[in-house]
């Protein structure tokens, strides 16, 4: 078993151990973690006896609200480095001026290679509801704040995606565990 299996599993177990008031926020909590997300952490609240409509709005809020908070901690590091560079420093006349050494650029992941090409090619709404598929929401909306995109718009399309594939993969297992439990 790999790691994500046993963090599902885990979420799973605690949904079936605590009381019925709290088992929406068992859902939300799973849905804050990426990799797992709306989508996975719907699927394991049905599993675990929650209503489907419930455990898909509690996976969604979670989501959201874990790349809310990706999107203003990046949107506050970027302001302060953006901010910074524009901070000019006076040099005395005839003083040298500062050599500036790069370091090697360092290679990058498939899943952030295919997202930037998404995002030249779909724009913001396409690698949004695209993004999922390559890497996590909370990454992609902190790859996209990073770039300079404003954080409003990245919220949207970021909720519209989660809305997407939350909805999708709640109305899947809803389907195939009535499926499977009518025959």
């Amino acid at each position: 078993m790999n790691p994500l299996d046993n963090l599902v599993q885990g979420f799973q177990d605690l949904v079936a151990q605590v009381p019925e008031l709290l088992q929406p926020f068992i859902a939300m909590l799973a849905g804050a973690v990426p990799f797992v997300e709306g989508e996975v952490a719907a699927m394991v609240g049905i599993v675990g006896g929650l209503n489907p409509i419930l455990a898909g709005l509690a996976a969604a809020a979670g989501n959201f609200i874990s790349v809310l908070l990706v999107v203003l901690l990046t949107s506050r590091a970027r302001t302060a480095v953006v901010d910074r560079r524009t901070t000019r420093v006076a040099v005395p006349v005839g003083a040298p001026s500062p050599v500036e050494e790069f370091a090697p650029a360092p290679t990058e992941s498939k899943g952030r290679a295919k997202f930037k090409r998404w995002l030249v090619r779909f724009g913001v709404p396409g690698a949004s509801i695209l993004g999922p598929l390559a890497i996590p929401t909370q990454f992609t909306s902190a790859i996209l704040v990073a770039g300079g995109t404003p954080r409003a718009w990245v919220l949207l399309w970021q909720a519209v995606a989660i809305v997407i594939w939350t909805t999708v993969a709640t109305v899947s297992v809803w389907a195939a565990l009535s499926l499977l439990l009518s025959a």
